[in-house]
């Protein structure tokens, strides 16, 4: 498939599902994620529409970064250690990996330093899986309460990773705990501005996803393809 025809594949598949969800297209925000493709990969998937772009390492980010900034979004979206914080606030945007004081302590420290407020999302391991990241579900509250005496961060909601499976369908129960997370944390806490955003589903099952509520979705191969489609 070529870059163009998959980007039509995508926009037709995440209609169906609002359809099916009854909700609205513009509720999605669709991350293009562009860690194993080029500079160049990254750069037509932009000029193809997609202005957010998500990364997990600032080695591999550096260079799309550089080209590309000030025409996209960039998105966090990886794990994030306390001493690669000074390369990725200023320059993304967003965060999805919020999960732990030690991590919001640096950004804080960085943020203040530059002077700006960095998006974030709290990340929720609710798939319960030891090798997944994140705060188990019941830690969210407190630590989102906590998250109030840092003025750099802006929490507006949660993240989390479903596990691979055969049968999308079968993530239905992780996204949707997620998004009953969010809702009961909105009903039960008083927050500066409430939880609205959901950072879940990926190239297996985020139609999955878009049906549980997500306003998030990050799209790797199914978007952006591989390395073999040069010239697309």
């Amino acid at each position: 498939m070529t870059l163009q025809s998959r980007l039509r594949d995508v926009e037709s598949r995440l209609m169906d599902a609002c359809r099916r969800s009854g909700r609205a297209r513009e509720e999605i925000q669709v991350i293009a994620v562009t860690k194993y493709v080029s500079t160049a990969a990254a750069e037509a998937v932009v000029r193809g529409g997609i202005g957010h772009i998500g990364e997990n390492r600032w080695p591999d980010a550096k260079e799309k970064w550089e080209t590309l900034q000030g025409q996209a979004v960039f998105h966090y979206i990886g794990s994030l250690q306390t001493n690669k914080v000074k390369d990725v606030v200023g320059k993304f945007d967003y965060v999805h990996s919020l999960d732990r004081l030690s991590l919001a302590e640096a950004i804080q420290h960085r943020a203040s330093l530059l002077d700006v407020t960095l998006q974030c999302f709290v990340q929720v391991n609710v798939s319960g899986e030891q090798t997944k990241h994140g705060l188990e579900p019941d830690q969210a509250a407190a630590f989102i309460r906590e998250l109030r005496a840092f003025d750099r961060i802006k929490p507006i909601g949660l993240m989390t990773m479903a596990p691979y499976e055969s049968k999308p369908e079968d993530t239905r129960p992780i996204f949707r705990s997620l998004r009953q997370l969010r809702d009961d944390l909105n009903r039960t806490t008083e927050w500066d501005e409430p939880l609205w955003a959901l950072s879940m589903g990926m190239s297996n099952d985020f139609e999955i996803a878009v049906e549980e509520g997500a306003t998030h979705v990050r799209l790797g191969t199914v978007l952006v393809g591989k390395e073999d489609t040069e010239g697309e």
